[in-house]
């Protein structure tokens, strides 16, 4: 048998050229969760609200703390938003801007959202990462004090802080996500007691490497993707804490206000016909939180190694 060595070698060269790429796990989860249209969207959606919320206030006529005292009382006369004089959304029963106060609204129940959950994530993944490395009886202690933290309720601490020491938004910011990371920690123990039995954690044990660094550099970079999926799960969570608390009458301090603030009042004017100063706040308020949704669903969908 014959073999045309001409032919093998430019067989040879097309295989050579032709370079076979391993996927990593993160680029197969930025594949999957591009594909999810739901996520994307959620996407766009939090970056369109975001941008509206922080440059917004460059398009607006009015301050969110400017009085038009042209239009004081007549938003239920009129029954629809009064846009004369640049009032976008119309204005509430004092006359203020209700597009400045939506915008503002929304950067501070951001900013309640986020900020609570990072202080949360930070808080939950180191203290389930040394529980679940150390283990025996520490690892007990450390539990049972998060079992017996998660019987108090959450929402009466929370409202028992900001009665005593006075509605702040550093406390509200303070106590959401201080007592918000008991969950995290015990999702982060789980996952690190399977992790801490792998070869590269025993390969650090054995060359001598302290247990916190193994923890820092080994166990919470592995755990980074479910990290990041409860995190964008906490944020719509927070908000809707702290627009519960708003709603209550117990969250920001005037000038400043928050969408539950705002739907709080809305809700009360709602009867004399003034039904867009409770519908614009909500429309920002279910479209962040349902893209929150969204984009933790597709998070956790790219994330699962079982779709690989």
């Amino acid at each position: 048998m014959v073999v045309d060595t001409v032919d093998m070698k430019g067989l040879s060269d097309r295989l050579a050229a032709t370079e076979v790429k391993g996927r990593s796990l993160w680029a197969d989860a930025r594949r999957r969760f591009i594909r999810n249209k739901a996520a994307v969207a959620g996407v766009i959606v939090l970056v369109a609200i975001a941008l509206l919320s922080i440059f917004g206030d460059a398009l607006a006529v009015w301050t969110n703390e400017e009085i038009d005292f042209n239009v004081i009382g007549q938003a239920a006369q009129l029954g629809y938003p009064s846009i004369e004089n640049g009032h976008y959304f119309g204005t509430d029963d004092l006359g203020r801007d209700l597009y400045s106060r939506t915008l503002q609204g929304t950067r501070i129940s951001l900013m309640v959202g986020i900020v609570g959950s990072f202080i949360a994530v930070i808080v939950g993944t180191l203290y389930g990462a040394i529980s679940g490395y150390v283990g025996g009886r520490t690892d007990q202690i450390m539990m049972r004090i998060v079992d017996i933290l998660l019987a108090i309720p959450f929402m009466f601490v929370i409202i028992l802080l900001l009665v005593m020491f006075g509605r702040s938004i550093f406390l509200l910011f303070l106590g959401i996500g201080l007592l918000s990371w008991l969950n995290m920690a015990r999702i982060v123990r789980g996952q690190t007691l399977s992790l801490k039995h792998k070869e590269y954690v025993e390969a650090a044990q054995a060359t001598g490497v302290a247990g916190f660094v193994i923890v820092l550099r080994h166990i919470v970079p592995n755990l980074l993707g479910i990290v990041a999926v409860y995190a964008t799960l906490l944020v719509p969570e927070m908000i809707l804490t702290e627009s519960f608390i708003s709603f209550l009458g117990l969250g920001v301090q005037e000038p400043l206000t928050s969408l539950g603030a705002l739907i709080s009042e809305g809700a009360k004017t709602i009867l004399y016909g003034t039904i867009w100063q409770l519908a614009y706040p909500l429309a920002f308020f279910v479209l962040t939180l349902f893209a929150f949704f969204f984009v933790g669903d597709g998070l956790r969908d790219a994330l699962d190694p079982k779709d690989r």
